[in-house]
């Protein structure tokens, strides 16, 4: 009794003294304290990387080092102070960079500690996670020799025929792991020649120790494992939908497509750790011994089948945490595909991360008949006050059929069988216009507005009968045939410049001398000035005719030069190695 009330009054002085300085800490995390007397928390840093610059950047590769340098900088920068406290104090911790935050374990004098500082914002509980376990399950099966009839539903086949098939695109998964030998992904797997496997830069295991979700400490694959492994089954279904593949048998939307793969769960149960880890692996995969990050690595899209509701640990107090990250994803030229959720068919059950944000692209499930399951989340998304519509599209989730470890198949139902589906069809799409890789948004453009519209009377948040999207269905189930055709045909006419550019700069990428050269007379008003993609000065002098800069004092990254003459303003991006 007596800590128990010694325990309030340090709350009080927490939520009252010092209500005006302290950063915020979520009432989670005091209830972890109060039964455990310590907890593993986040502490969110106030200064975040600025990404606005990556939308300016056309192609994924760009966006993507643009990117990671943006938030390895500014996480190197900005966390050294309160690291190396930390490391004075003898306190254990890991630092991320996707969100600028450090992990570690604090009991109430640390918590206050920490509270105090002047550059933390935030400290969140380490909140666990929980996958969108099927409706339904179906006994493991033999080979049907067949396509699938989700892979039909969505005219996959017809794309195959134009000759697409995902070549050259690479889906990420993060999932319970994956049997990466089961024959119907083996080929499709980035780490295996045909003859030799190599896993880094190709898998990743978020998973470190047992959850206390669940009942004992025996997992199947072992922790922080090297080599893919699944220790429920859940994760290579759903690569199977993406890229399966197996002789006559056809269970993917992409077999042709190149698969990576994190485990963020241990048999279904992740947490606020293992996403954020396993995301921050997606932005620049590493090593096996998760050294030597490289963005270039980065898939071009990502499925996610799981959540965290209200009971599990996700509130307000943390839903921008996460959201932050799938942001972060967008900036990079990541397409992030969400399951919508089990929790139908009642209105506003889309309700938990990370399906609820505006930048997921969320999916509902259908059946063999375009119907909406029962199963299948609805909207709005009331959870936040939002009122956001979702999900976004739909696209098959019954009796799905698709490879199990051990070399079987079998059926499940549920949102996790649907959004497969999707990120099968980004492949399909990049595939058929190499161009839209990084192009988020244009690449959920071509889905949505090709989708099959599929009305309701369900009503959700005032749907009338006719509308489309609406809270249902989104936009309609997907059909990537009629998506791959409007992209190859879309077409933009760009205006000739009226203007000759009187300079040329050169090279790029330049990691030294950046040379400035005019094809005319320069005056003595010339000048040059380079900027970082947020727009802050690092360089500006007058010019000469042929002009060698030394920008080795530069950061690597995207820049922008713009040099003013009595004519006009010209401008150029250069990339800093």
């Amino acid at each position: 009794m007596k800590s128990n009330i010694l325990f309030c009054l340090l709350v009080a002085l927490f939520t009252s003294t010092f209500s005006q300085q302290t950063a915020f800490v979520a009432p989670s995390v005091w209830e972890a304290i109060q039964h455990k007397g310590k907890a593993k928390v986040f502490v969110i840093l106030k200064t975040q990387a600025d990404l606005s610059g990556a939308r300016a950047i056309k192609g994924k590769n760009l966006k993507g080092e643009y990117t990671f340098n943006q938030l390895r900088q500014t996480a190197e920068i900005s966390q050294k102070p309160l690291s190396q406290w930390l490391s004075n104090e003898g306190i254990p911790h890991k630092k991320y960079f996707i969100v600028n935050t450090i992990l570690l374990e604090a009991d109430s004098e640390l918590l206050y500690a920490l509270s105090i500082r002047p550059e933390v914002d935030k400290i969140l509980n380490n909140s666990p996670l929980y996958y969108h376990a099927p409706v339904e399950r179906q006994e493991a099966t033999s080979k049907a020799s067949a396509v699938e009839w989700g892979v039909t539903q969505i005219n996959a086949e017809e794309v195959w025929a134009l000759g697409y098939k995902g070549a050259g695109v690479v889906v990420g998964g993060q999932d319970t792991g994956y049997d990466w030998e089961h024959p119907a992904i083996k080929m499709q797997y980035r780490g295996w020649n045909g003859s030799s496997v190599n896993h880094n830069y190709n898998w990743h295991d978020a998973i470190h120790a047992p959850n206390p979700a669940n009942p004992d400490t025996i997992n199947p694959c072992g922790y922080s494992i090297h080599s893919p492994c699944d220790d429920q089954e859940h994760g290579t279904h759903t690569m199977g939908t993406m890229v399966g593949e197996d002789g006559s048998e056809q269970i993917g939307v992409a077999p042709m497509a190149k698969w990576i793969g994190v485990r963020n769960m241990e048999r279904g149960w992740g947490s606020f750790q293992s996403y954020i880890e396993s995301f921050q692996w997606f932005i620049a995969p590493t090593d096996t011994q998760d050294l030597n990050p490289d963005p270039s690595q980065a898939p071009h899209v990502i499925n996610n089948s799981w959540g965290c509701p209200l009971s599990e640990g996700c509130d307000t107090s943390n839903f921008s945490m996460m959201e932050s990250v799938i942001n972060t994803l967008k900036a990079a030229g990541i397409v992030t595909v969400v399951s919508a959720g089990n929790d139908g068919s009642e209105c506003n059950s889309i309700n938990s991360p990370a399906a609820i944000f505006q930048n997921s692209f969320t999916v509902g499930a259908t059946d063999f008949f375009d119907n909406a399951t029962g199963f299948s989340s609805r909207g709005a998304v009331a959870v936040d006050g939002s009122n956001r519509r979702k999900p976004d599209v739909v696209a098959p989730g019954l009796f799905i059929r698709s490879c199990v470890p051990g070399g079987e198949y079998g059926s499940m139902s549920g949102t996790s069988m649907a959004g497969p589906h999707v990120a099968g069809a980004v492949a399909l799409l990049i595939s058929a216009k190499p161009s839209l890789a990084g192009e988020v948004d244009s690449i959920l453009y071509f889905l949505q507005s090709t989708a099959v519209p599929l009305t309701t009377e369900e009503g959700c948040e005032g749907d009338s009968p006719t509308d489309v999207p609406n809270n249902t269905f989104g936009y309609g189930r997907i059909d990537i045939y009629e998506a791959v055709l409007s992209a190859l045909n879309y077409s933009v006419s760009i205006p000739k410049p009226t203007i000759k550019n009187p300079f040329s700069v050169f090279p790029s990428p330049v990691n030294q001398f950046l040379t400035i050269r005019f094809d005319e007379e320069v005056s003595e008003k010339t000048r040059l000035s380079i900027f970082q993609a947020n727009g802050k000065s690092v360089l500006n002098q007058e010019l000469q005719m042929e002009n060698q800069i030394d920008i080795s004092a530069l950061p690597s990254g995207i820049y922008f030069c713009k040099i003013i003459t009595e004519h006009g303003a010209y401008s150029h991006t250069i990339w800093v190695e």
